[in-house]
């Protein structure tokens, strides 16, 4: 079958490399353009982009210049709205990590993280116009275990991710889509003023917190830090990784001793 790939992040990889293994024959990717990252802002292309090269497939990083006839298109995690010259090409197929119409939008594994979900699920589905709103071809339910975070999470979603989608290329008319049903649900980007943690709120919060958006800041002592790895044990929230402005991450035993018997003072 004739694919052309659309996605950008980590995660996707593990779908693509699936795809690839199968023996599909893969025209072209598409993912979103180099971005500078690190304290000297160079510029790096996205994980999806590097795959790309090294399996020496065509790479496009600008959405206009599709001009391909394939037989499907399938979309993961890419961040571009997709228009009219694209959805009329081909059919166009999505992994979608949440249970649709729940969490619909650009963060459904954090969302559901944050707000403490237990189970979640991935969809395959069909891209229309608007946003998450296709036609299902296939659902599966996975459990959120209380210390998962996106990364974990992520992991789950691509071996599922990968499974669906080698199931449905092999023969699609077998799998009709059915149309989402119940309310639609919304998430956002999350920013970096999510990340401040507020110690007034449950422990199971700050936890679920931490645990979605990679880090909780706060003070402690007067020093700002990113708490990075927390669990709950007897109802109390346990710090066991955080990394001090200026620092490497530490353990919390290392950042304890370094406040030399001080009595521990959070959020001021």
């Amino acid at each position: 079958m004739k694919v052309v790939l659309m996605g950008t992040n980590a995660f996707v990889v593990p779908i693509f490399d699936a795809i690839k293994n199968a023996g599909h024959d893969i025209m072209a990717v598409f993912t979103r353009a180099p971005k500078p990252t690190g304290r000297k802002q160079v510029l790096t292309p996205s994980p999806v982009h590097l795959w790309a090269d090294e399996n020496h497939l065509k790479v496009h990083t600008n959405i206009n210049e599709y001009n391909y006839r394939p037989d499907i298109i399938v979309v993961i995690s890419y961040g571009v709205i997709l228009r009219d010259n694209v959805l009329s090409s081909a059919p166009c197929v999505n992994i979608h990590p949440s249970l649709l119409p729940k969490y619909r939008g650009p963060s459904p594994i954090r969302t559901a993280i944050y707000n403490g979900d237990t189970t979640s699920g991935v969809c395959l589905m069909s891209v229309t116009a608007e946003l998450d709103a296709g036609d299902i071809y296939m659902c599966r339910e996975f459990e959120i275990g209380v210390n998962d975070t996106n990364e974990t999470i992520e992991g789950i979603v691509s071996k599922i991710g990968s499974e669906m989608l080698i199931k449905y290329l092999e023969n699609p008319a077998a799998y009709p889509g059915h149309p989402q049903t119940g309310t639609p649900t919304f998430t956002h980007k999350w920013s970096g003023t999510d990340e401040i943690i507020d110690w007034s709120r449950p422990v199971s919060e700050i936890h679920n917190q931490i645990r979605a958006l990679g880090c909780g800041r706060t003070k402690i002592n007067g020093i700002d830090v990113k708490i990075l790895r927390t669990q709950i044990r007897d109802n109390t929230l346990d710090i066991l990784q955080l990394q001090p402005s200026g620092k490497k991450p530490m353990d919390w035993r290392s950042f304890v001793n370094g406040l030399h018997g001080a009595d521990i003072v959070l959020g001021k």
